[in-house]
């Protein structure tokens, strides 16, 4: 018989705030061909990043991190880690947990799960959505690593989950508390990416970017399309919630100069609330699960800074679901489901 267990895959964090455990953990995740994935040859690609990007930005990184660690560490990591074990009592088989940059490392996660018996394991990767530069290359790393160390391990995959009525449920359920409270505006903030990698991700080449209002559209090709899958998991959220549809918006964080990416831009954004007179601002972050540097001081600090000196005067961030019971539950609902049907799947 064989022996299972599920193993959570998030993004990473450096081991600490030091300006060299920065710099190489800015090296694995900037360096990632599916993160920065141009220019094409590979040369050209690790001189952009090693000799441009990184110099830039290593210092203001680390600066940043430093303003959220904890006395114990990364918030991501020990959050991730709260998780782990808190699904750990939930279900009957082991529970793992790895990052994709950084560590607990994927190829030391997975020696541990061979060492322990087990033969096939169910991939969780906590991004609700598709996106190459974040749910793609991390079950691509899985499985090269998993190929290089453990060949014979056997793996099932959990599909982005963006439109599961769990997953809405448990992410309107944990905003419940914040909605109770007056407010002018509902922002969804999620991860920017290039637009060029929407069009690199339509294998058809005749939807993305070129059918009218395309993200509303219905497609096959929106299995694998970020900005339509962000925009679902916004619409069955205002459905769910019963938001007023000229009380929400959506827009995107995070981006790279040098080439257009998903707009409208978050920072942006707080400012133009704020000049219409949008006094009270609510933004929620569904792109992560679990807050980190990119919601904790990109959103609540710096965020709230940008709303308020553009005239705004009251900024509130909604936590991640981090460990929260409603989403410990979700995700205890998708394991017990694998382990009884072998489904990866949920409702949508």
């Amino acid at each position: 018989m064989s022996k299972t267990a599920v193993l959570l895959l998030n993004l990473g964090s450096p081991d600490s705030t030091s300006v060299p455990d920065v710099k190489r953990y800015l090296q694995e995740f900037l360096g990632d061909e599916r993160v920065i994935d141009k220019p094409a040859n590979p040369f050209l690609r690790k001189l952009l990043v090693n000799g441009i990007i990184i110099p830039f930005r290593v210092k203001k990184s680390a600066h940043a991190y430093e303003s959220i660690w904890t006395p114990e560490g990364s918030p991501l990591i020990l959050t991730s880690q709260k998780a782990q074990a808190a699904l750990q009592q939930q279900v009957s088989i082991p529970v793992a947990l790895a990052m994709n940059y950084g560590n607990p490392s994927i190829p030391d996660v997975l020696r541990g799960l061979v060492n322990q018996g087990v033969t096939r394991v169910l991939l969780f990767p906590q991004y609700p959505h598709y996106a190459m530069s974040s749910w793609e290359t991390v079950v691509v790393k899985v499985q090269r690593e998993a190929a290089r160390l453990a060949p014979l391990l056997q793996f099932d995959l959990v599909q982005p989950y963006f439109g599961d009525a769990d997953y809405i449920d448990a992410l309107v359920a944990s905003a419940r508390p914040y909605l109770q409270q007056p407010y002018d505006h509902f922002l969804f903030s999620y991860h920017g990416i290039p637009v060029r990698h929407l069009t690199k991700a339509d294998s058809s080449h005749a939807h993305c970017q070129v059918v009218a209002d395309c993200c509303n559209s219905c497609s096959p090709i929106h299995q694998t399309c970020y900005k339509a899958q962000v925009t679902r998991t916004s619409q069955l959220f205002a459905q769910r919630a019963g938001l007023e549809p000229s009380k929400w918006s959506i827009s995107f964080q995070s981006r790279l100069v040098g080439e257009p990416w998903l707009s409208p831009y978050t920072d942006a954004e707080f400012e133009r609330l704020a000049q219409e007179g949008k006094k009270r601002l609510v933004v929620i972050t569904p792109a992560f699960v679990t807050d980190c540097l990119e919601t904790l001081e990109e959103i609540r600090v710096e965020g709230a800074e940008d709303f308020k000196a553009a005239g705004g005067e009251q900024f509130t961030h909604i936590p991640c679901l981090n460990d929260q019971p409603v989403w410990i539950d979700f995700l205890a609902r998708r394991v017990q489901r694998w382990q009884q049907t072998g489904a990866v799947s949920g409702p949508v």
